[in-house]
């Protein structure tokens, strides 16, 4: 079993820049204050209490965790270690900017028993990079990755396709040398447009156009093959939802949907679904078969993908649960006998 996150979101505070994208307060749904020791404690305590004998994970989100000042790292850090060494906390994960990396900052948060982070890398691409005010270059992802794994961290990798400058061609490059840096998994976030962003004016005046939905669920689609194909799971499609994020004039623009990933994972299963339907004839009855919970993954959103079926194979399709069947398999049955397809893993570890 996975641990649970105790979750502590610190946006911003760190980072030197404001990428013209950034509004992490808004996007985070929380204020860009540190907690203090005892509310580290309490927080850890409560989850502890609510899932007893459950691993747990704290995890420091947002912000740039190694760009605070050390003596902040250190009261963040040095609550924890009791509950480290004692077994009650299993390690720690935070997330931070690629050029605050170093082997110094690295070994330290090693030996304070940071077991993962997870980089902003957003794009590898030198122009995206550049036209987003990202402050760094490719190389410092490199040498950031490398520096983490030297110390024995685990490293995530967040991409965000749609970024000014950004093309279908130049998102696939960035997430080949994401993929060959091969961290632990990534992480991706279709670009949005943040009211109170440097993006947000340029948006209006016409000089940056996001990615529309449909586009966006097409491309992340195929990156998540391509990341599946290379083992490199990602655990994460899509912003989380929060209420700061979804209230009214926050969001400008940009592809966002609440079941973002839910989408992508429809995407790949119609995919599957029309392969195992070829020689199938128009006005079959046909049924496929889904691994226990994955039902809407094939149904698709407002049933979708049952009805683009009819449309472009004419079949009367519907959807069961099958218990028995292989979590990686999507079963056909219709009247000239059963077949399988294998589906990727299309589900965040978290």
């Amino acid at each position: 079993m996975r641990p649970l996150f105790v979750p502590f979101f610190i946006p911003h505070l760190g980072c030197p820049h404001r990428c013209v994208f950034c509004d992490q307060e808004k996007v985070a749904g929380a204020r860009g204050v540190l907690p203090t020791p005892a509310e580290l404690l309490s927080r850890i305590e409560e989850y502890r209490a609510g899932a007893p004998g459950r691993s747990l994970e704290v995890a420091f989100y947002g912000g740039t965790f190694t760009a605070l000042p050390p003596a902040d790292q250190e009261a963040l850090l040095a609550p924890l270690q009791p509950l480290l060494e004692c077994g009650l906390l299993a390690s720690v994960r935070l997330s931070t900017r690629p050029d605050a990396v170093d082997a110094g900052r690295a070994r330290f948060l090693r030996e304070r028993g940071v077991a993962t982070v997870e980089l902003g890398v957003q794009s590898m691409d030198p122009e995206v990079l550049l036209f987003s005010g990202r402050g760094h270059g490719v190389a410092e992802v490199e040498l950031a990755v490398a520096a983490l794994k030297e110390a024995g961290i685990a490293v995530g990798i967040q991409l965000m396709p749609g970024l000014p400058g950004d093309t279908r061609e130049r998102s696939f490059a960035t997430l080949r040398a994401a993929l060959a840096l091969r961290p632990s998994f990534l992480r991706i976030y279709p670009t949005l447009v943040i009211e109170g962003t440097e993006l947000a004016e340029r948006y209006r005046c016409g000089a940056y156009t996001p990615l529309a939905l449909p586009d966006a669920v097409t491309l992340c689609k195929e990156m998540l093959v391509a990341a599946t194909c290379a083992g490199i799971p990602v655990i994460r499609m899509g912003l989380q939802p929060t209420a700061e994020l979804e209230r009214p004039g926050t969001l400008l623009a940009g592809p966002y949907h609440p079941a973002f990933g839910q989408l992508v994972a429809s995407e790949i299963c119609f995919d599957v679904m029309c392969a195992l339907l070829d020689g199938v004839p128009a006005g079959s009855r046909v049924s496929f078969g889904a691994p226990s919970g994955r039902v809407s993954d094939l149904v698709g959103q407002k049933r979708g993908n049952l009805a683009r079926l009819g449309a472009q194979h004419g079949v009367d399709a519907s959807v069961h649960e099958d218990a028995a069947l292989d979590p990686e398999l999507i079963s056909l049955k219709w009247q000239g006998g059963v077949r399988y397809a294998r589906r990727p893993d299309l589900h965040p570890q978290h």
